[in-house]
């Protein structure tokens, strides 16, 4: 398992989807999901730690299980099957652990406001994790390059115009895309 905290979230597609970025703590791998827009919405007012005037969804369900003397220890995102992620919540009562099933992003809302971990199992952060480029001026580099009359990439190996596509898939936050571009890059670079 590899804990991960909350990057970012943010609109993708015409105001209709979200993303939340789950940065590793171990490497440089962030792992992308869609999210719901209520479920974006309610993990933005926790991160921003803003006061609403009654309870949301996810602060009412902490309430409850506070109440009834469970904790949340951990969440983990712990599948990928279809391009749909699973999650579980991890809770213990009067020392019992018990073990839900649960949409990622429910999960991640809880665990902001329970300040419990979140953890992404290896084989989810290998399948859909990628790398994002933090440093500003690496990214105006790749889009100055890209910016550019299009190159003409018959030139390049069939890894480099891949490499170069996953840049620009990154720069313009198509995640998905950039995630069956690395592994198409990976599967090449085996087969070489």
């Amino acid at each position: 398992m590899i804990q991960v905290e909350v990057a970012n979230t943010f609109l993708v597609s015409m105001g209709k989807d979200f993303v939340i970025l789950l940065k590793s703590s171990e490497d440089e791998r962030t792992l992308p999901i869609a999210i719901g827009q209520l479920e974006a919405q309610s993990i933005a007012i926790q991160l921003n730690q803003i006061p609403f005037p009654r309870p949301l969804t996810h602060d009412l369900f902490k309430t409850a299980l506070n109440e009834l003397g469970c904790k949340l220890v951990r969440t983990e995102i712990c599948n990928l099957v279809d391009d749909t992620f699973y999650a579980r919540l991890i809770l213990q009562m009067y020392g019992r652990k018990i073990e839900i099933d649960s949409r990622p992003s429910d999960a991640i809302a809880l665990a902001l406001r329970f300040t419990a971990p979140i953890f992404v199992e290896e084989k989810v952060m290998e399948e859909a994790g990628i790398i994002i480029p933090e440093d500003a001026r690496i990214e105006e580099s790749i889009s100055s390059e890209t910016a550019e009359k299009e190159e003409d990439i018959s030139n390049l190996s069939p890894i480099e115009a891949l490499n170069r596509q996953l840049k620009k898939a990154i720069l313009d936050e198509r995640y998905e895309e950039a995630a069956r571009l690395r592994d198409e890059i990976e599967r090449m670079a085996k087969s070489n």
